[in-house]
């Protein structure tokens, strides 16, 4: 019976959060979600899932116990999904810092899928090849994902501002065997030339399989600039040859995205997600959750290198327009991006805690800028949005705007926990748990903590439609066993801590319970900043980055201690040296905020630096070593960073 209720409402819905019946309570409806595998049968014809065989059977034998194989009878194409019109609607909107705007109507949109797609396939691209990008957020790098959805090759992309080393560390892994990347790009208002960067990446991708190496155009003149053993765009395309766009159907489980973790323990892991589970948990999440529906425009503010942009794509297959930005937020200035949001009449704006901090500490009121009438939800994502910028974002934009802050991963390209229209707002919490996901607060001996009120780790109990098909090059799924289910057997494990409100059954996200870094919403891994600074061990014997979150803090900062090599001395020249071979490796972001000398680095008795207790004790956690740590004294010289502003080194400022 509660089935064919459901059913029901899903088929006479008007307006997500006025179920009726036995679901007009959401939390009853999200009871069904993780009870009843038919819920997902009942969302795929809710949200009018295209496909030329229709799923009959939910879910088969995965590749292990823990990830079943979902609708393995069905078959469709992800691209057909979100190019389904062809009319005159405007699909996405591309600007960014140099103040241009260029609208693209679906029937645009589908003509240069096809173009590139057609290119793709008479340059030898087949089912199940990898394709990477290093690529800004602009309509060419849309057209280059859905070109190679629609023939079953799989998508892997990076920002530009990720470091030569961080390329190749990703894309060695998966020798994708086209690649196309950005010649010449601005960056607050600076030209950066991504010429000699992209040669060494074009270079020794060939060792692993590299076949077509394709440089795009300046994205400031237009002009085609050559990248040594690569081809222009314009020589690639001209192989279109005029083919219809045909979109190969494919199994619910064929890859689509190849996306990486922040590297904690090695090489980032390379996380293969299926077609249809990023098509369904997206279009869900936007649909149901974010309140989106066709004429709505949303602009998640994102690099190409986020699991955010392979999210935001699903947006199409809902009828909603897309905004695509290139360049940075602060260039001009921050009222010029504010006035871009409102004058795009964007509905769902998608941004950081850190850069509403920005907004609201340079005393900008937003209002004052601009009406913002279309925009109903201001997104906060990638770190924790706390309780006085709730207040504060929600006084910003105006009161009939929703505040939002969701919480889920690149592990599965969706959230665990997100917003609902029809329900209440409560400052400093996420309003619930999203369909489907079976999310719980577990203590370390797997008790639930829920009802308690008191926090735990993050978990989902029960399979679901977007998790990884399988990492990689891992052909044991040990890697993946590891990374998820060896604290719960059978149970996904996060890695973050959480905490539910028993009275408004809200959620809060505590921040990270592993060594994960997380500045600004950029997550990485300690693994990747040593790798970098290994060229530095005649100076450097040891280190242990470590993100700092205080209870007074709104944004992590990454902190690097290291122990000198005996004679050597961390001075601001050494500072600035190890900054900048981040910076160059990696990105920016990447760059730790402080550089500190430390007389020890904590270690377990099977060689793994302790992160997680420096972090906890740096963050304001009084902790107590465990029994594994086999230089226990070590951990009391970093008590005294927890307050750093009074006496701060003047060489770790820079």
């Amino acid at each position: 019976m509660a089935v064919r209720y459901l059913e029901n409402a899903f088929r006479i819905s008007k307006a997500i959060g006025q179920w009726p019946g036995l679901v007009n309570d959401y939390h009853a409806l999200h009871k069904y979600s993780v009870e009843s595998y038919t819920f997902w049968l009942d969302l795929w014809e809710f949200l009018g899932i295209k496909s030329s065989v229709p799923p009959k059977k939910v879910i088969g034998e995965g590749t292990m116990p823990e990830v079943p194989r979902w609708f393995p009878d069905a078959r469709l194409n992800y691209a057909e999904n979100l190019l389904y019109r062809a009319d005159d609607a405007i699909a996405c909107t591309a600007g960014g810092e140099t103040g241009t705007v260029q609208h693209y109507t679906y029937r645009q949109l589908r003509e240069l899928v096809r173009q590139m797609a057609c290119a793709m396939r008479r340059h030898g691209m087949r089912k199940g090849d990898r394709v990477a990008g290093v690529l800004n957020n602009t309509i060419t790098a849309v057209v280059i994902a859905l070109a190679t959805a629609s023939i079953g090759a799989i998508y892997s992309s990076t920002a530009t501002d990720m470091g030569t080393q961080g390329i190749l560390d990703r894309y060695r892994q998966i020798k994708p065997r086209f690649v196309f990347a950005e010649t010449e790009i601005s960056y607050g208002g600076v030209v950066v030339n991504l010429v000699p960067k992209m040669t060494e990446v074009f270079q020794d991708l060939k060792n692993y399989g590299l076949q077509h190496a394709i440089a795009l155009p300046s994205s400031l003149t237009g002009k085609e600039i050559q990248i040594p053993n690569s081809s222009v765009l314009s020589k690639f395309l001209a192989m279109d040859d005029g083919r219809e766009l045909i979109f190969e159907q494919l199994p619910f489980s064929h890859p689509l995205f190849i996306l990486f973790s922040s590297g904690t323990s090695g090489p980032p892991k390379c996380m293969v997600h299926s077609a249809g589970g990023v098509l369904i948990q997206n279009m869900k999440e936007m649909k149901i959750h974010f309140g989106m529906n066709q004429g709505d425009t949303i602009f998640a503010f994102t690099t190409t290198g986020w699991m955010l942009w392979n999210a935001m794509l699903a947006n199409l297959a809902n009828g909603v327009r897309l905004v695509l930005y290139s360049g940075s937020p602060f260039y001009p200035d921050i009222p010029t991006f504010l006035k871009f949001v409102s004058d795009q009449g964007v509905s769902c704006w998608g941004t950081s805690p850190r850069f509403l901090a920005e907004i609201k500490n340079r005393g900008i009121n937003p209002l004052e800028i601009g009406p913002f009438k279309s925009l109903h939800t201001v997104s906060a994502a990638g770190s924790v949005l706390t309780s006085p910028m709730f207040i504060w974002t929600q006084k910003a934009f105006g009161a009939h705007i929703r505040v939002n802050s969701s919480c889920g991963g690149t592990d599965i390209c969706t959230t665990f926990v997100s917003g609902m229209p029809s329900l209440p707002v409560y400052a400093g919490e996420t309003q619930c748990k999203s369909l489907g996901m079976d999310i719980r607060a577990l203590d370390p001996q797997g008790k639930n903590l829920e009802d308690a009120g008191v926090a735990g780790e993050l978990v989902c109990a029960r399979p679901h439609p977007s998790m990884p098909l399988y990492f990689w090059g891992d052909e044991s799924n040990k890697k993946y066993r590891a990374a998820y289910f060896d604290m719960y057997p059978g149970i996904w494990r996060q890695g973050d801590f959480i905490v539910f409100n028993p009275l408004t059954k809200g959620v809060k996200i505590l921040g990270r319970s592993d060594g994960v870094l997380n500045p600004s919403g950029v997550r990485f891994g300690a693994a990747e900043i040593y790798s970098v600074l290994e060229g530095f061990s005649t100076t450097i014997s040891d280190m242990v980055c470590v993100g700092q979150r205080r209870p007074q803090d709104e944004d992590e900062r990454v902190l690097l201690f290291v122990k000198m090599q005996n004679g050597h001395v961390l001075d601001e020249t050494l500072v600035g040296r190890i900054k900048n071979a981040v910076r160059t490796g990696l990105s920016a972001r990447h760059v730790p905020a402080y550089v500190f000398a430390v007389e020890d680095i904590p270690y377990t008795s099977n060689g793994k630096r302790i992160e997680i207790a420096v972090k906890q004790i740096v963050s304001g956690v009084d902790t107590k070593p465990s029994g594994t740590v086999v230089n226990p004294e070590s951990l009391k010289l970093y008590y005294k960073y927890r307050e750093l502003e009074p006496n701060l080194p003047r060489r770790a400022k820079m």
